[in-house]
């Protein structure tokens, strides 16, 4: 069996700790342990698959199965600046492939490598990643994207050079 060695500052462990204090069950403190990992670390690698499934008394597979199923956990590291695009229906017809294709060519990402298990594609330099999102939840205002926690609304494609301008 592999072993993945993570590095857990202290100061994080002890969040973990008292998070899990508020579970009845620790197994049930996957998910709060997982936003930790991600909100720390930026991804969820194997490593901390199997540094949060020895800590809540599980099976790696038990916890890569939560990491796998929920669109919000990144396997892979993502460029300084994340970026997620909306793709539903609204979106769509309001212009987000056309943004992301924008987006794409300023940052010089290419996602030809990109499926449903690898999301996110990375530009060159590191500075820039980007993936689809489903629903950012607000149709009204298409195209939407976040960039990290910044939400923006009604980006032209046309603005994405003055929109990534603003993330240096």
């Amino acid at each position: 069996m592999i072993r993945f060695r993570m590095d857990v500052p202290g100061e994080l462990e002890a969040k973990m700790d008292e998070v899990i204090t508020h579970y009845p069950v620790k197994r049930s403190a996957v998910l709060p342990l997982l936003h930790l990992v991600q909100q720390h670390f930026r991804h969820i690698n194997d490593a901390a698959v199997t540094w949060v499934a020895n800590k809540l008394g599980l099976e790696p597979i038990q916890v890569l199965e939560v990491v796998t199923f929920y669109p919000g956990f990144r396997q892979s590291a993502p460029g300084k600046y994340h970026i997620r695009v909306c793709r539903t229906l609204s979106c769509a017809m309001a212009g987000s492939y056309e943004l992301m294709e924008s987006l794409c060519k300023t940052a010089n990402i290419d996602r030809s490598h990109v499926d449903h298990h690898h999301p996110i594609a990375v530009s060159p330099d590191g500075k820039y990643s980007i993936e689809f999102a489903e629903c950012l939840a607000s149709c009204g205002t298409g195209p939407v994207c976040m960039v990290e926690d910044d939400f923006h609304e009604a980006v032209a494609p046309e603005k994405a050079a003055e929109l990534l301008g603003k993330y240096q």
